[in-house]
């Protein structure tokens, strides 16, 4: 009888060795930020790269086949993801662009995952049960992939708005298809589809607002002991809002988005803080997840399908998604350049990615080479499509408008003295350059107390003049404090002009 392996501990050694090495991967990760923010590639690229460089075919030789691992791993990535593309999501921006995103998240996911499949089917020679799942997988954009090219690019807000709203809303209907397809046994009927796509729908959005309203709503009124605990709150409810929406047979993805986009606009206190909180483990999200699905890769097991995932990836790029946006766009009066740039802004990233390990963890017949043909696709056409998005847009004209900058303002409340200080930034392209200080017209009970200017503070007067980099401290009691954020946002957009402007700096209609 063979005697039993004995296992060594694990030590405080080894534990050294393990931060040394996640540190070290961090700090190339963090690198390789830098370096595609200045070559316009997509940091997914290189994320991945690190993970098949550490991998089985690289120099770290490390062997990883744990699928079910990296999906657990990938959803709690995609939920931090979310979560930050909601709070970083601005209402008045996505609000016009809410029925066109929604059309594009149902409609044009079912014509995309049809014409997708129907190419894998005849052009390829999947079966129809892999065809349907590749064509499901693949048809989740990212707006994470997106915006990492474009951050140099302004577009329009409808254009931005409608891409945002898409990726936060698309993730759940495929992610539903994807776990149909690759359940054992026949495929549910189409009606039975639609309906279960509808009542998950319905369900998530349900909690992901109820949840993002109690949340902010408590975030508001109740003073925390520390600054540094209201980052921690705001992501907490987010993930709660995943949590309870998935537990009540509801799609937790939309809740989450939805939770975080209400606690987004909601003027919560320590704002910046926040926000900056957020990215920061949107980043680690990202990264943890890219790294690990790179693990997953075996390299030299890719080049069977490479043509295989170019034929699909054509298919999908020329001919499903400008065929989506097409029809899902035919009630919306859109131009069609801007339809042109949403066709080609159609990035695929960490989702697909993530989706393709479902078939795996299910035992689905081919899902190790389904899981490839994602896997170089996502990667192919995101070098094909990042570099060209800025290009395209310029070719076609489309860019944004010179908006005034919008104020960092910070709240911080005062419990014991029923009050709030408001800590507000005037950033360069704000119009309360050259305002006076009597001209903000704050309303009674909010006052400007103090200004820092280049590294020195003092009590303004009345007359004093504001300028780009100043920062208030405004003090506001507790029934005006909305009143004066709002006010200070509206003179931050309309300047002197404000009083002839609504609260958010726009002329009233008559």
């Amino acid at each position: 009888m063979r005697a039993r392996r004995k296992e060594r501990p694990l030590t405080v050694h080894h534990l050294n060795q393990l931060l040394l090495v996640c540190s070290l991967v961090l700090l190339v990760a963090v690198a390789a930020v830098r370096i595609s923010s200045r070559s316009g590639l997509p940091s997914l690229l290189l994320y991945l790269g690190i993970g098949v460089a550490m991998g089985q075919d690289g120099i770290g030789d490390v062997h990883f086949d744990n699928a079910e691992l990296t999906q657990v791993i990938g959803y709690a990535a995609l939920v931090v993801i979310l979560a930050e593309g909601g709070l970083g999501t601005k209402w008045k921006e996505v609000r016009p662009a809410l029925p066109a995103a929604a059309v594009l998240s149902t409609v044009g996911v079912a014509v995309s995952v049809g014409v997708t499949a129907a190419g894998a089917h005849y052009l390829v020679g999947l079966d129809w049960r892999a065809a349907l799942i590749i064509g499901a997988v693949v048809s989740s954009t990212d707006a994470a992939a997106v915006f990492s090219v474009l951050r140099k690019v302004p577009l329009p807000s409808r254009i931005t708005g409608v891409l945002e709203a898409e990726s936060g809303f698309n993730d759940a209907p495929v992610v539903i298809l994807v776990v149909a397809f690759s359940t054992a046994g026949p495929v549910d009927d189409w009606y039975v589809l639609l309906g279960t796509i509808a009542l998950e729908l319905a369900i998530g959005a349900g909690i992901g607002i109820a949840v993002g309203w109690l949340g902010a709503y408590g975030l508001r009124h109740v003073a925390l002991p520390a600054s540094g605990l209201y980052p921690i709150a705001v992501m907490a409810i987010a993930v709660a809002a995943y949590a309870a929406g998935a537990m009540a047979h509801g799609s937790g993805f939309l809740a989450v988005y939805l939770a975080s986009m209400v606690l987004g606009n909601a003027r919560l206190p320590h704002w910046p803080a926040t926000r900056g909180f957020a990215e920061g483990l949107g980043w680690l999200a990202q990264i943890g997840m890219f790294v690990l699905l790179g693990l997953l890769v075996t390299p030299h097991e890719l080049l069977d399908d490479t043509w295989h995932a170019i034929v699909i990836g054509l298919v999908l790029t020329m001919v499903a998604r400008p065929l989506e946006v097409v029809l899902s766009l035919v009630p919306f009066r859109m131009p069609w350049q801007e339809k042109a740039l949403l066709s080609w802004a159609g990035l695929r990233g960490a989702v697909p990615i993530i989706l393709a390990t479902i078939p795996m963890v299910s035992g689905v017949e081919d899902s190790q080479r389904i899981f490839n043909i994602v896997f170089v696709l996502v990667v192919v056409y995101t070098l094909v499509q990042g570099p060209t998005l800025p290009w395209l847009a310029k070719l076609l004209r489309i860019g944004g408008s010179s908006e005034a900058a919008d104020l960092g303002i910070e709240s911080a409340p005062l419990e014991r003295l029923r009050g709030h200080l408001l800590s507000v930034a005037i950033p360069e392209g704000s119009r309360m350059h050259g305002v006076e200080v009597a001209e903000l017209r704050l309303p009674q009970g909010a006052a400007v107390t103090l200004i820092v200017r280049e590294g020195e503070s003092f009590v303004p007067l009345p007359t004093t003049v504001l300028r780009r980099g100043d920062e208030l401290l405004v003090v506001a009691t507790d029934p005006v404090r909305d009143a004066a954020e709002k006010r200070l946002r509206a003179v931050g957009h309309g300047g002197k002009l404000a009083s002839w402007l609504g609260t958010d700096g726009e002329k009233h209609q008559s």
